[in-house]
C-alpha cells in the first residue's frame, strides 16, 4: 500500500515496467544518465503543465528532475539511425503527473539536444525540444555534462547552416558528477522508484493530450554527487531557483522501446 503521507494516488509507476511494448515504433539507448531531483511547491509546478494533468506530490511537495545523458542509436525498428542520430547529448527537465485516465507519467517541461533535425522531428510530436550545443564526457566514475544556452527559435533560411551562436559562450549548464556505490535494494524506496521508474510520457499536439508508453529494464541506480552550474534549466522552464540542493543518482543506462502514442482520455465512470 502506498503511504498516504507520500503521495495522493496509488502508484502505477515503480521499479518494473507497467505494460508491455510489443510493437515499438522507436528504439533509443540512454547512457551515462544522472538524475538531479529538486523539491518545489506543487502549485508552482502545476501552473506549468496543461489542463488534464495533475502534478503528483510527496510529503506536500512535487519533484522536478533535470536529467542529462547520452542519447544513442535512435532508430525505427529494422532501419538504421538517421544521419547524425547515432550519439549526442541530451538534457531534459521533467516532472511527475497523473493523466486524465488516472495513470502516472512524465511531463517534460523542457528538452535540449544539439541535433537540429532531431529537434524538428520531435517538436512535430508536441515535445518541447530546443537546440543547444552539448557534450557528455565519461572518465571512469567521473562524468561531465555541459550545455550552452538553448535556442528556442528554430533557424530558417540562411541561418539554418550557421553554427549555434551559443557554442562559444560560457556553459548554461555544467555538471561534474562523481558516481558512487550502487543503490542497494533496501535503499530503493517507493518514492525513488516512482520518480525514476516512469513508463509513459505525456505530450500535447494539435490541442490533444497524448500518452506514449516506454519499456526498458530496471534502472541500475548509483549514489552520486554533483557540482557545477546546475540550476539554469529550472529557471529556463519558468521555476524560481531551488531552495535546497538536489537529490542525485546516476545510472550507466538502459535500452528502451517506445510504443505508439495514444490519446489520453478521461476514464469513464
Amino acid at each position: 500500500m502506498w503511504p498516504a503521507e507520500h503521495a495522493r494516488w496509488a502508484p502505477v509507476s515503480g521499479r518494473q515496467p507497467e505494460e508491455p511494448v510489443r510493437l515499438p515504433v522507436n528504439r533509443q539507448t540512454w547512457q551515462h544518465l544522472t538524475f538531479l531531483h529538486y523539491r518545489y511547491p506543487v502549485a508552482q509546478v502545476q501552473r506549468l503543465v496543461p489542463d488534464g494533468l495533475s502534478v503528483q506530490e510527496w510529503g506536500g511537495t512535487a519533484w522536478v528532475g533535470i536529467t542529462p545523458f547520452l542519447m544513442r542509436d535512435v532508430s525505427v525498428p529494422s532501419l538504421p539511425p538517421p544521419p547524425g542520430w547515432g550519439a549526442f547529448a541530451e538534457l531534459n527537465v521533467r516532472t511527475y503527473v497523473q493523466g486524465p485516465e488516472g495513470r502516472d507519467g512524465l511531463w517534460f517541461l523542457g528538452m535540449v539536444v544539439p541535433r537540429l533535425t532531431f529537434v524538428v522531428a520531435l517538436r512535430s510530436l508536441g515535445l518541447p525540444y530546443a537546440r543547444a550545443a552539448g557534450q557528455v564526457d565519461v572518465h571512469g566514475a567521473r562524468w561531465g555534462y555541459w550545455f550552452h544556452t538553448p535556442q528556442d527559435r528554430l533557424p530558417s533560411g540562411d541561418d539554418a547552416g550557421r553554427p549555434d551562436p551559443a557554442r562559444h559562450t560560457s556553459p548554461w549548464f555544467e555538471a561534474r558528477v562523481d558516481v558512487r556505490t550502487p543503490v542497494a535494494t533496501a535503499e530503493r524506496t517507493l518514492e525513488l522508484d516512482s520518480i525514476t521508474g516512469r513508463w509513459a510520457a505525456y505530450h500535447q499536439r494539435a490541442g490533444i493530450l497524448w500518452r506514449t508508453p516506454v519499456r526498458h529494464e530496471v534502472w541500475p541506480l548509483h549514489h552520486a554527487e554533483a557540482t557545477g552550474k546546475l540550476t539554469a534549466p529550472l529557471r529556463w522552464v519558468g521555476l524560481p531557483p531551488p531552495t535546497e540542493p538536489p537529490m542525485v543518482h546516476s545510472s550507466p543506462g538502459v535500452a528502451t522501446r517506445l510504443g505508439m502514442p495514444r490519446p489520453a482520455t478521461a476514464r469513464r465512470v
